[in-house]
């Protein structure tokens, strides 16, 4: 990595979530930051999150870490007596990431989502992927072809696992 190059990640937080929690463990958000900023020089990483009003608190907690959110509005689904949340941020990612194009040399998409497969496909394309982040073992085939830049962060469990 060049000292020059700029890198941002641009994180789908329910696929990291929801991917991570599934393989038995919780991620140490902060802790993953720093991880990004350690290892790869992450000048900006962008978490991609639904927005639920009582979350206010963790949402104040992510960005003190240093996360940029960005919003998705929720859906919010009742069945019974449960209530579940629905907000896909597979379109905003990819804006800002497009968005931010001009200003990173290197990006981290922190996904196993094959919807991100145009992004990745792109990127790589421009000689702009760094790196895709996979939260757990199960990832969409699609992406297999990218199989070079792929990390799963199952392997970081040790250093990034909430204690």
């Amino acid at each position: 990595m060049k000292n020059k190059d700029k890198v941002y990640a641009f994180i789908d937080s329910q696929n990291l979530h929801l991917g991570v929690l599934n393989s038995g463990w919780d991620l140490d958000y902060s802790k993953f930051l720093t991880y990004l900023k350690t290892k790869y020089d992450v000048s900006r990483a962008y978490l991609f999150i639904g927005f639920v009003p009582e979350n206010t608190s963790l949402y104040r907690t992510l960005q003190e870490y240093g996360y940029v959110l960005i919003f998705k509005p929720v859906l919010k689904i009742k069945k019974g007596k449960l209530t579940t949340y629905k907000g896909n941020v597979n379109a905003e990612l990819v804006l800002h990431a497009m968005i931010e194009f001009p200003n990173y040399q290197k990006a981290i998409i922190v996904s196993g989502d094959g919807d991100f497969l145009c992004l990745i496909d792109y990127l790589e394309s421009q000689n702009k992927l760094l790196k895709v982040m996979i939260p757990n073992d199960k990832y969409s085939t699609l992406l297999r072809k990218f199989a070079r830049f792929i990390i799963p962060i199952n392997l970081l469990k040790e250093k990034l696992e909430k204690k």
